[in-house]
């Protein structure tokens, strides 16, 4: 028997499953809410660790597709004082594939390969328990239903209100993201400054980070410690002596801001926000450091939409993985009963494995956005040693 499967989200997580599935001979359908794959820049770049997300791609047939593609050299951290001083420069040897980078873009490309995926299918709703199945309905009045339904759709999921009433808060850390492109012929020096992988600034209670990705494009982040509504009285929240409301839609008004916030570094780290295009406001929140629900037949999470973290290498890792396992777990179990106990099965160790990894990133987000900046440092030095 075929069951009706559908995966609501074309990340890395839904796509994960979906490819390993199909690897598996069962047909699933796949629900993107963008109107097209190109709808929107894909992001920044992603390193994938051994044992994580490169295990899911190995699961899925396209490990040495992944190689390929990959950059090893992306693994190299360099970190800086405020006054440019190199404090550690760690290169990957020639033969390291333990965490090579690859750009979203290029991975989400490798994993939709032969996949058929329904763009433009906004998800509203989903209801368990009805007679036919578990009720999908979509912004555009239509409606369907499935055997599974998996929620694969990020930190603002619409499908976990179907089984958890949890919902994502604030760190009380902001991200301001920034880019450069063509770094390497329009700006050398910070070509050389960042190095083939990513750069990092810390101080008290902010940073500035520097990733490369492929093409010469890289991405910048100013990190810090404020209030949700930081841009509404910069002398209150910030201490910029600047009274006036920021419109974060005024990108040069952004930058003066943020130049303010780090005044005082190295000309060359703040070189990275005086070049930076267009400036996107990322605040960061996160779940629970336990969710988990009570099990419901039909319906299960994965991904940030069951246990977003703080961004420090491991969601998207965990995310793949989880929808790997959860692929075989499905191709394994030929009856209803079966398929039920599986998803059970499957929840109940993705909620040991994701606990863990989120008391770590949220133990490391509050030391890398810290008042003592050395708490970053002994954190890269704890890391590499391991």
């Amino acid at each position: 028997m075929r069951h009706r499967i559908a995966v609501i989200g074309g990340g890395p997580a839904g796509l994960t499953f979906a490819r390993v599935l199909h690897r598996h001979g069962h047909p699933v359908t796949v629900l993107e809410r963008d109107p097209a794959r190109d709808a929107r820049p894909p992001g920044g770049t992603l390193d994938l660790h051994e044992k994580l997300g490169q295990l899911a791609l190995d699961k899925a047939g396209l490990l040495a597709e992944f190689q390929a593609l990959s950059r090893p050299e992306g693994q190299a951290m360099r970190i800086l004082d405020a006054d440019g001083t190199v404090l550690r420069d760690w290169q990957p040897r020639p033969d390291d594939r333990a965490n090579p980078e690859i750009d979203r873009g290029q991975l989400r490309d490798l994993l939709l390969g032969p996949l058929d995926v329904q763009w433009g299918r906004d998800v509203t709703e989903v209801v368990p328990g009805t007679r036919d199945g578990v009720l999908v309905r979509f912004a555009d009045g239509r409606q369907e239903t499935f055997d599974l339904v998996i929620g694969a759709d990020g930190a603002w999921s619409r499908v976990r209100p179907a089984i958890s009433s949890v919902t994502p808060h604030y760190t009380g850390v902001t991200l301001v993201e920034t880019f450069l492109d063509d770094v390497d012929t329009r700006h050398p020096d910070l070509a050389r400054l960042i190095g083939d992988g990513s750069m990092a600034v810390y101080g008290v209670n902010r940073a500035l980070v520097a990733q490369r990705n492929s093409g010469g494009h890289v991405k910048v982040y100013a990190q810090f410690r404020a209030p949700l509504d930081w841009h509404t009285n910069l002398d209150r929240h910030m201490g910029l002596n600047r009274r006036a409301g920021l419109d974060l839609a005024d990108g040069e008004a952004v930058r003066s801001s943020l130049l303010a916030l780090f005044d005082g570094w190295a000309a060359p780290v703040l070189d990275l926000l005086h070049h930076g295009t267009a400036f996107v406001h990322r605040p960061l929140y996160v779940l629970p450091v336990s969710h988990t629900w009570a099990h419901v037949p039909g319906v299960t999470l994965l991904g940030d939409a069951a246990h977003l973290m703080p961004p420090l290498g491991a969601g998207a890792n965990l995310a793949m993985l989880e929808g790997a396992e959860l692929a075989e777990s499905v191709a394994a179990a030929p009856d209803p009963g079966d398929l039920d106990e599986a998803v059970r099965a499957f929840e109940e160790q993705m909620w040991a494995r994701a606990g863990r990894w989120a008391e770590i990133t949220t133990a490391g987000l509050e030391r890398l956005v810290s008042p003592d900046p050395t708490e970053a440092i002994a954190l890269f030095d704890e890391v590499q040693s391991s």
